[in-house]
């Protein structure tokens, strides 16, 4: 049995990110781990670490009435309260310390790797995402294999 394909919100901030790491990936013909790296302290990232990207988005969806404007369907309240803890999650793991983000020995500090593993999982979330709903088109950094 094929599952739906449509994506679950709380993914969408995943694919943004993994979409993101990708689009690094290929234009600077690097590794994963250093296109994670450079996504560490991007605009996006900032965006998604200080809650801007989630409270943008709430705003849009309330003006909306919780609509969401490609399906236009109401999004369930429970939904909306995952995304809620999803944005402090968001917050949380992905502490901004830029300066602090190596050590002398070039390795590191817990909360930069912290935020590196965060980033790995979702990344790897989302492509477990697309190969449970058979689209494997979409894995790009094949972070699963």
């Amino acid at each position: 049995m094929i599952k739906s394909k449509d994506r679950p919100y709380v993914l969408k901030v995943a694919e943004l990110i993994y979409l993101d790491i990708s689009k690094i990936k290929n234009d600077s013909n690097c590794t994963n781990i250093d296109a994670i790296d450079r996504f560490i302290g991007s605009s996006l990232y900032k965006k998604i670490s200080s809650g801007v990207f989630h409270n943008e988005w709430f705003n849009e969806l309330e003006s909306n009435n919780y609509v969401d404007k490609q399906t236009k369907k109401r999004i369930p309240e429970e939904t909306i309260r995952l995304l809620k803890v999803q944005k402090e999650m968001m917050i949380k793991q992905l502490i901004q310390f830029p300066e602090l983000y190596y050590t002398k020995s070039h390795f590191p500090l817990e909360i930069s790797q912290r935020a590196f593993d965060h980033i790995w999982r979702i990344c790897e979330s989302y492509e477990l995402w697309c190969n449970e709903t058979k689209q494997p088109g979409l894995i790009l950094l094949n972070l699963i294999d």
